[in-house]
């Protein structure tokens, strides 16, 4: 019989994979994190999540596809639960490749329309920030990807000769006084302005003006913080998700 903190959630992306227990009903505890590239079995075997009980569900969502056969191989096929479309979501797809959906993305909307309603908007700032789009019929039309801040930053250092690599804040003014300045200008208040308009251009298309858009991932806050647009930031929503999908797929066994 399944127990409490029976499940254990792991998100996978490119950067960094995530766990944390949880029960059906609400998340538990501290997240654990790790760079992705270092998930491997000596690190896991050091995750101070007490996740060796023969009992706990695994639900995993991974946009990192030679991650997924370590994961199933370490936890036991029969009690891991990945992230597809296939599963039931709670929502209908109306996509031309479901499979092609990130996992990541799942669970963002099977979060988002449970913990609000349709429409709604997920932005994910991620290594890419992904926006996806549930309609007022509770449909998955698809959504928007761009290259994620950081990558976007990084490029101007790796591309350019003189151009310094910059930690990502908010900036002082819009008018830098120095290189470091200029560039934490351009890539902050320039990144607000492409969310801004990919919002607007979705609401525009959709023939909707106040869609509600929930936001997640590593930037959410610095760049929600003055997009009016967005009228929620929850850095645990995939999570969130993961342990959404786990009760519509598995509490039946109970």
């Amino acid at each position: 019989m399944l127990e409490k903190q029976d499940l254990l959630l792991v998100d996978i992306s490119n950067s960094h994979t995530k766990m944390i227990k949880s029960s059906y009903s609400s998340l538990c505890g501290e997240v654990f994190s790790l760079p992705t590239n270092d998930l491997d079995l000596e690190t896991l075997n050091l995750v101070p999540l007490e996740i060796q009980k023969e009992e706990t569900i695994i639900v995993f969502s991974s946009v990192v596809p030679e991650k997924n056969k370590f994961i199933e191989d370490y936890f036991g096929i029969h009690r891991v639960l990945r992230v597809s479309t296939n599963l039931n979501l709670g929502f209908n797809i109306e996509y031309p490749q479901p499979e092609s959906i990130g996992a990541d993305r799942i669970a963002n909307v099977v979060a988002a329309i449970h913990l609000t309603e349709a429409p709604v908007v997920v932005v994910d700032f991620g290594t890419a920030v992904t926006f996806d789009v549930i309609t007022k019929e509770n449909k998955y039309i698809g959504g928007v990807i761009s290259p994620g801040l950081s990558a976007m930053a990084d490029y101007m250092a790796d591309r350019t000769a003189l151009l310094p690599k910059i930690d990502l804040n908010e900036p002082l003014s819009v008018i830098g006084k120095s290189t470091k300045e200029a560039m934490l200008s351009g890539a902050v208040i320039g990144y607000r302005g492409l969310v801004k308009g990919i919002l607007l251009s979705i609401f525009d298309e959709l023939g909707e003006a106040n869609i509600p858009v929930i936001a997640t991932g590593g930037y959410s806050k610095l760049i929600s913080s003055n997009i009016e647009e967005i009228v929620e930031v929850n850095e645990k929503l995939t999570l969130e998700g993961l342990r959404i999908i786990a009760a519509l797929n598995t509490q039946d066994d109970n």
